[in-house]
C-alpha cells in the first residue's frame, strides 16, 4: 500500500488526511510534518482510523512513497528538492513557488534524476485538461482573469506597493494586468492558479493574468481563455471557500484528493 507523508496541517492537509482516514483513499495515511507540532498533533488525535507519526522532515521522507506538500511556496522550496533526492513523488500544492525559473528547472531535473513523479492538482480552476489537450497541436494565448471581493485582496505585496485603497473600490474594477509571473509574485495567495495553467500551457510569460476586485461578487470566480490551432474555449468557475479557511477555496482541496486517486486508479479518464 502506498505510503503517504503530508506536509502542512492546514485546511488542505487537513481535508485530504480525513479522507483517506474514512477509508474514501485506499492508501497508508504514515506521517505527518507541520511547523506546528501541537497543531499536527491535534489532527492526529482527531483520525479514528489511522495514527499517523509526527516525524522531522529528514525521517519523513526516508519512510513514504509519496509526499504531499501543502505548506507554503517556503517549503516547496527547501524540502521539495529533499524529497525527490530521496526518491520520492511528490505533489505540490503552493505551485506559485514554481515561478522561479531556476527551482523548476531544479526540481524538473531531480525527478528524472531520480525517478520520481511530480503532481500538480487543477487546484482552484477548471479546464487544465483542455489546456493540456490544446498544447499537442499549438496555443496562441491563454488569459486568466480571477474576480474576487476587495477584502479577498487584501494582505496582497502589489496591493501595498500600489498603495490601492480597497475600500474605497464601490464597483468591478480592475486592478492588475500582465503576465502570470508578475502575477504570481504581485498576488500570492490570490492567483496561484496562474501557475498551474502556465505549466500546462504556453509558459509564465506569456500566460496574461488580469485581476479584478469586485464589491458585488461574495464568491472568488476564475475565467480561463484558451485560443489555438484547436479553436478556442471559456472555462468559468465560482469557488465557495472552504469550510474551515475561507481564503482557500474547497475545490482546491477537491482536486488534491481527485488526484491522489488518478494516482492510485488504474483507468485513466480524461486528459
Amino acid at each position: 500500500m502506498l505510503k503517504i507523508g503530508i506536509i502542512g496541517c492546514g485546511f488542505i492537509g487537513c481535508h485530504i488526511c480525513r479522507v483517506i482516514d474514512n477509508g474514501t483513499v485506499d492508501v497508508e495515511l504514515y506521517a505527518l510534518f507541520d511547523s506546528s507540532e501541537i497543531k499536527a498533533l491535534e489532527l492526529v488525535a482527531s483520525l479514528k482510523r489511522y495514527s499517523p507519526t509526527y516525524m522531522k522532515i529528514e525521517e519523513l521522507l526516508c519512510s513514504v512513497d509519496l509526499v504531499i506538500e501543502s505548506a507554503s511556496q517556503d517549503a516547496v522550496r527547501s524540502i521539495v528538492p529533499r524529497a525527490l533526492e530521496a526518491g520520492c513523488d511528490v505533489m505540490i500544492l503552493s505551485v506559485g513557488a514554481l515561478v522561479d525559473e531556476e527551482l523548476r528547472t531544479k526540481l524538473f531535473k531531480l525527478a528524472k534524476q531520480n525517478n520520481c513523479k511530480l503532481y500538480f492538482p487543477s487546484g482552484a480552476v477548471v479546464g487544465i485538461d483542455g489546456i493540456n489537450s490544446a498544447s499537442a497541436a499549438g496555443i496562441s494565448s491563454i488569459t486568466l482573469t480571477t474576480r474576487k471581493p476587495p477584502s479577498g485582496l487584501s494582505g496582497a505585496p502589489y496591493i501595498a506597493n500600489m498603495g490601492i485603497e480597497l475600500e474605497k473600490i464601490k464597483k468591478e474594477t480592475v486592478i492588475f494586468e500582465g503576465s502570470a509571473s508578475y502575477a504570481v509574485k504581485a498576488f500570492p495567495a490570490n492567483v496561484n492558479v496562474a501557475a498551474t495553467i502556465s505549466l500546462a500551457g504556453i509558459g509564465f510569460e506569456r500566460t496574461k493574468v488580469r485581476v479584478v476586485a469586485d464589491p458585488t461578487i461574495t464568491r472568488n470566480v476564475h475565467e480561463i481563455t484558451v485560443e489555438g490551432e484547436f479553436g478556442k474555449f471559456f472555462t468559468r468557475v465560482e469557488n465557495l471557500p472552504s469550510p474551515e479557511n475561507p481564503k482557500t477555496s474547497y475545490l482546491a482541496a477537491l482536486s488534491a484528493v481527485a488526484t491522489l486517486r488518478k494516482i492510485l486508479n488504474p483507468i485513466k479518464v480524461g486528459t
